[in-house]
């Protein structure tokens, strides 16, 4: 009944390949963040296309990018939470519970209350890339993820756009997924925790999955297959992440995550550039008429 069962990569056996990237995991609830000041903590997690940039703030810390290439993503998940966006002449306020797109060029975020903030950039901006510890994973280019090339750029031009993430729950359709030129965003409704007698293990060929935990506590389940060369196999892993964390899950790894805290567990996945199997589902991405796909 997993609504995923029905996409054209489902159905793909796992390829043996050369190589298989690492995964990669950010406890920011245990580890010292990147940066701090009396407004803002900041801590950083990359793959091998995005970076996430998880900020707890106060009201008034500024987030500004100067000659921004590409497009990125603003996540307000608190409902509480707001924020002004400013970009190329352009001011927007931007209400909590929402994911907006920032157009390249230069932008600012000023947060209007405190809360959590969460910006998601891509690689191709070489400061932001620098700043993730685990930084030196993904030196020069992935065995099995092609180079990034974004998506056309927008139907009527570059601007501040933001979608609320207050949308009813569909049958059929698969959380709340909202993409960009450089990212996809898919943003799931808190959970309680999940039947381990009905999880979904599947992988993906050539590019990964971040997953981005906001709420409770995840248990996310990893298997390598096995290739010719011994030295390339790999243990299973079971990692315990509670939030806020980032697991990045690399292409052509057997993978499933579990919702494991018995209150609400509320889970994030990251894809860049957007995923195409998605893509193709009628209604799956809430923003699609926004942005073409050719």
């Amino acid at each position: 009944d997993d609504p995923r069962s029905g996409l054209a990569t489902a159905q793909k056996e796992v390829k043996p390949a050369s190589a298989f990237g690492l995964s990669s995991y950010g406890r920011f609830y245990e580890e010292a963040p990147q940066e701090q000041d009396e407004l803002q903590r900041t801590w950083y997690t990359r793959g091998q296309n995005f970076v996430v940039c998880y900020s707890e703030v106060e009201a008034g810390a500024v987030f500004e990018r100067a000659d921004q290439q590409d497009e990125y993503v603003l996540l307000l998940h608190d409902r509480e939470m707001s924020a002004t966006v400013e970009a190329n002449g352009e001011t927007r306020q931007i209400e909590g519970y929402s994911i907006t797109m920032i157009p390249p060029g230069n932008s600012r975020i000023t947060a209007t209350s405190g809360g959590r903030l969460v910006r998601l950039i891509t690689t191709r901006s070489a400061d932001i890339a620098a700043k993730a510890p685990n930084n030196d994973a993904y030196a020069g280019p992935h065995p099995q993820i092609p180079a990034l090339e974004p998506w056309p750029q927008p139907r009527d031009g570059w601007k501040i756009r933001s979608y609320s993430l207050d949308v009813p729950d569909e049958e059929g359709r698969f959380g709340k997924i909202f993409r960009c030129t450089t990212l996809m965003v898919n943003v799931f409704p808190p959970q309680g925790p999940r039947d381990v007698t009905k999880l979904s293990p599947h992988h993906h060929d050539d590019f990964e999955q971040c997953s981005l935990a906001l709420e409770g506590f995840y248990m996310h389940h990893l298997r390598w297959p096995w290739t010719a060369n011994q030295h390339e196999w790999r243990e299973d892993e079971h990692e315990r992440c509670a939030s806020p964390s980032v697991c990045v899950i690399p292409p052509r790894v057997i993978h499933t995550s579990a919702p494991s805290a018995p209150g609400s567990n509320v889970l994030v996945d990251i894809f860049s550039p957007p995923r195409e199997d998605f893509s193709d589902m009628p209604g799956w991405v809430l923003n699609a008429e926004d942005y073409p796909r050719k």
